[in-house]
């Protein structure tokens, strides 16, 4: 068993996030889930979320392509941005989704290499990258 190793790390494919709800609202999510019209309280929010994401569909379709941002999960590894840097480029990184900077990354190269980043959902990179990068992020 010695032989055995990951390949690549499973990146998680949920972000946890905590809200304050009320006692009232609360107890309605737990009536609901107990009558049987949701499993659970996440259930429900996971529902009501998805359905306001739908109702706003449009209008978040328009803003992506406005704005440029790339949907989905993007990967910057030390080869990419040593590239980048050999070439004498910068990226302005704007990400929906997961955004992730490998840990072998140095703050040193991703302060050459990235000009900016935005990233609207969650952002995965070293502590030191993240401290480097700090004043770059929109």
């Amino acid at each position: 068993m010695d032989n055995i190793r990951e390949l690549r790390p499973k990146t998680p494919e949920n972000e946890k996030i905590t809200i304050n709800l009320g006692h009232i609202d609360l107890g309605q999510i737990d009536l609901l889930a107990n009558e049987g019209f949701y499993s659970n309280r996440t259930d429900f929010i996971r529902t009501a979320i998805r359905n306001q994401l739908e109702r706003h569909g449009e209008a978040l379709k328009a803003t992506i392509s406005r704005k440029q941002i790339k949907l989905g999960l993007h990967r910057f590894t030390r080869d990419d941005l040593e590239k980048l840097n050999a070439n004498g480029e910068k990226l302005d990184i704007q990400v929906l989704g997961l955004a992730i900077i490998d840990d072998d990354v140095t703050p040193e190269l991703a302060l050459k290499t990235i000009a900016t980043i935005q990233v609207l959902g969650a952002f995965q990179a070293s502590h030191a990258v993240k401290a480097a990068l700090n004043n770059r992020l929109c």
